[in-house]
């Protein structure tokens, strides 16, 4: 066993000290007055800087669940919230914790105390979104899928090593799988383009790409429309670095992308391509793989629509890759 040591003290020097000691002895085993004598302190500078031994390992977690309950009385939005409120989480004692819980004796404690922390972080982002409307049943599900998803990221990032992934990109990538839960203000995405050969768009988009017929009105004046279904919608927002990229990796360069393109997702690229231009379209860029794992073909569609037809081969694997999704085409 080491002696006191003489030096400078700090949150970190005791919550070092104490770390020793629980992999030492165990949690249960160590006292406050252990881990101030192994710190080389007073017992009362241990309380300077922490009320209890349970707070070496989760003092720093509480101060971020308290910055994302007042953010979230104020008013943001829950991811914002919970991401401010998360980022730049110093690697600390609890994540050596989370992955030393059994040599440390807290194989018990570590889950009580993270589910507690978890119906806390839970009942706030419950609040806040009954604030927008939510029902309490809504709310509830919101709540816990996102106080899952921070929980569920701190264990992952803990695992995987604090010093070789950010926080930040796991975080994201839990906070995403939460998102579905939240109400969506905006129901549906509606793309709406001229086509001044009505009836030849018509049979490309319907009967060439299968895109289901749901509405179709007539107006005065020969006025059309007629609303096909494209299965789940989205809003991509890149720069122009991203656009860049994208179009170096899925054209040879010839074919740059316009303010707004259109992306399909389709089982089989080469095929959709194929079919598109038997039916009319213009190739822009043949089907190939990308570093991301899907094969992106574009094509000029009728109706003037710059189209990218995307297939995913599967998600990307390996440890030293990012969690969060690969870009979209």
């Amino acid at each position: 066993m080491r002696a006191g040591r003489p030096r400078s003290t700090t949150p970190e020097t005791i919550a070092e000290a104490a770390c020793e000691l629980f992999l030492e002895r165990g949690y249960a085993q160590t006292t406050v007055d252990d881990i101030a004598r192994r710190a080389g302190v007073a017992r009362s500078s241990f309380f300077n800087y922490f009320s209890s031994k349970s707070a070496v390992l989760w003092a720093g977690l509480d101060e971020r669940i308290d910055a994302a309950e007042a953010s979230l009385v104020a008013g943001a939005v829950v991811r914002e919230a919970v991401t401010t409120a998360m980022t730049d989480l110093r690697p600390d004692s609890l994540a050596l914790a989370m992955t030393h819980a059994e040599a440390m004796g807290l194989a018990d404690e570590l889950p009580r105390e993270m589910a507690w922390r978890r119906a806390r972080l839970s009942a706030a982002i419950a609040a806040r979104v009954q604030r927008d409307g939510c029902s309490p049943l809504v709310a509830d599900v919101v709540g816990s899928a996102h106080a899952g998803a921070v929980t569920a990221a701190l264990a992952e990032w803990a695992r995987r090593g604090p010093g070789h992934v950010r926080l930040d990109d796991v975080l994201s990538a839990a906070l995403d799988a939460a998102a579905p839960t939240l109400p969506a203000p905006v129901r549906q995405l509606r793309v709406v383009t001229r086509a001044d050969d009505f009836d030849g768009a018509l049979r490309f988009y319907r009967d060439v790409l299968g895109m289901p017929q749901r509405a179709a009105f007539h107006g005065d004046g020969d006025a059309r429309v007629a609303i096909l279904e494209a299965g789940r919608a989205t809003v991509e927002l890149a720069n122009a670095a991203q656009i860049d990229m994208i179009d170096a990796v899925e054209t040879d360069g010839n074919a740059p992308s316009e303010s707004v393109r259109i992306g399909l997702e389709v089982d089989d690229a080469a095929a959709a391509t194929l079919s598109a231009t038997q039916a009319g379209a213009l190739l822009e860029a043949t089907p190939r793989e990308t570093p991301w794992r899907s094969v992106n073909a574009r094509v000029r569609a009728p109706a003037g629509l710059q189209v990218t037809f995307f297939q995913e081969l599967g998600p990307m694997t390996g440890e030293g890759g990012r969690l969060d999704a690969h870009p979209l085409p």
